[in-house]
């Protein structure tokens, strides 16, 4: 029905284009014979193909590009509730998305079926060789990828590495001599830039639109964990994830990746690209370690406000507060504290949260980096050794184990070799050490006290932060948890 309505208002629109051209074309006719008699034929110059081309906008620097951005198809196995529906009922429903059928219960012990879901996107070529960079979520799953150039050729390509705490993906497709893109810096882009974006929208074919660079840096969207879009008006719909955001020259500057669609679906005139820099050093790592590693501090940063600055009597414009530090994190083992303000990493200024996380995430695990830090209106310098970045099971592990046990308000470190010889224990002691206990918490009730190391959680060893947090995880909210607790050298149990 859609589809009918849809024709019915293009034929009307065509009806209407059409008699307002046979009404002007009548008077236009007559008023231009009247003239004829009135006026001498003016001289027009009318400019060759190729006099009028330099005035056409970016049709060359297009040509140019068009051919390394492909078309990708996937299809992957999907397991979804088998519900009876009268015949053609099925094809009825689709029409509205896949979505539209998920708003109703399937009855328990429904029927499980396969079935094969194809999604399109977009790539962008990036070496001769065949190499091919796209987002995470348009290969994510997939059985099958396929990759169309714009010559019609057809590829199978192998998925090498994804990355998606970016949401970058690199293919691989068999051949050579295929054409590429050049790499710009996107460091350098600046707000205002006109760019070009390129891909598949809507599966409709091979699509340029055009816009300037809205903003750069854009973070703490919730799109990715780790985030430095840049931002566009250039109009980027679905199917054009993967594409190509191109600067006026056609060098490669972003990798299409999401939009604020509202409720529409579609374009708003906010989109967003991954920055190529950033896509560029996923793909480098792949490549050499077949995955991307990100550095973690364990912080939970916050935008420096004016009222926050003024409370934490700093002057510096700009900085990204602690606010919260993660217990047993790379910053938990540093000198950080909660309160301070981190203005620098590594010598190079941090103007709010988001470009912290950035700057830490797009460095590797292990490495050590010189934090410039305002604490008490004074500066000072604190050195973190990163780790790598946890996965999003770890992570809600420690928010579940600290909001909903009975241990809230207790945090824990891994006990190092450092720890054990201050708290003087056999260098054999395996378990966490206890940093914090709150004084109103059911732990400090019980008697647990900072430096005592946790060994078993409900009899079961822990010998590590993340063993500690998985065994809170699995405990019951309000549930007594049992503790085997070494103090001073002995060994006791509590009940919290």
């Amino acid at each position: 029905m859609r589809v009918e309505g849809f024709k019915g208002r293009r034929w009307l629109a065509t009806i209407s284009v059409a008699t307002a051209l046979a009404v002007t074309g009548f008077y236009g006719l007559r008023a231009a014979t009247l003239a004829r008699f009135e006026n001498p034929a003016p001289t027009i110059k009318t400019a060759s193909r190729s006099e009028a081309a330099a005035g056409r906008g970016y049709s060359a620097v297009v040509k140019r590009v068009v051919p390394a951005v492909v078309n990708i198809s996937t299809s992957r196995i999907v397991t979804q509730t088998a519900l009876e529906m009268p015949q053609g009922a099925d094809r009825f429903f689709r029409q509205f998305g896949d979505d539209f059928g998920q708003q109703f219960n399937a009855p328990q012990n429904a029927p499980q079926q396969e079935r094969t879901e194809k999604a399109l996107g977009s790539g962008v070529i990036v070496s001769p060789e065949g190499y091919v960079l796209t987002n995470n979520h348009v290969v994510d799953g997939a059985k099958e990828v396929t990759v169309t150039l714009h010559d019609k050729r057809e590829f199978k390509a192998r998925v090498v590495g994804t990355d998606p705490r970016t949401d970058v993906a690199l293919l691989k497709i068999e051949g050579s001599n295929f054409p590429t893109l050049t790499l710009a810096d996107s460091a350098k882009v600046e707000i205002g830039d006109i760019v070009l974006a390129v891909g598949n929208p809507f599966g409709v074919g091979q699509t340029v639109t055009a816009g300037i660079v809205s903003a750069t840096g854009r973070g703490g969207l919730g799109i990715e964990q780790v985030e430095d879009f840049i931002q566009t008006d250039a109009p980027i719909n679905p199917g054009n994830s993967g594409g190509a955001l191109v600067d006026d020259e056609g060098h490669l500057i972003g990798i299409n990746t999401a939009i604020l669609s509202g409720n529409s679906g579609g374009n708003q005139g906010i989109g967003f690209a991954v920055p190529i820099n950033m896509a560029r050093h996923d793909m480098d790592e792949i490549l050499a370690h077949g995955k991307v590693e990100h550095g973690y501090l364990g912080i939970l940063p916050q935008d420096v406000t004016p009222a926050l600055a003024k409370s934490f009597n700093s002057s510096e414009n700009g900085g990204a507060l602690v606010g919260e530090i993660t217990p047993g994190s790379p910053a938990a083992h540093s000198d950080l504290k909660q309160g301070d303000i981190i203005v620098g990493v590594n010598g190079q200024p941090i103007a709010d949260a988001s470009q912290l996380r950035s700057r830490i995430g797009m460095m590797n695990p292990n490495v050590s980096v010189m934090l410039k830090v305002l604490r008490n209106g004074k500066m000072q310098d604190v050195a973190v050794k990163l780790g790598d970045f946890p996965s999003k099971e770890e992570r809600a592990s420690v928010e579940k184990g600290n909001s909903d046990s009975s241990l809230q308000g207790v945090t824990v470190e891994n006990l190092t070799p450092e720890a054990t010889q201050e708290l003087k224990l056999p260098a054999t002691t395996k378990g966490v050490v206890v940093d914090q206990v709150n004084p109103s918490s059911r732990a400090a009730d019980a008697g647990l006290q900072p430096g005592d190391v946790i060994q078993e959680v409900n009899h079961q060893p822990v010998t590590s932060v993340k063993d500690y947090n998985q065994a809170v995880y699995a405990s019951k909210k309000d549930d007594p948890v049992l503790l085997l607790v070494d103090r001073d050298g002995d060994t006791m149990f509590l009940a919290v």
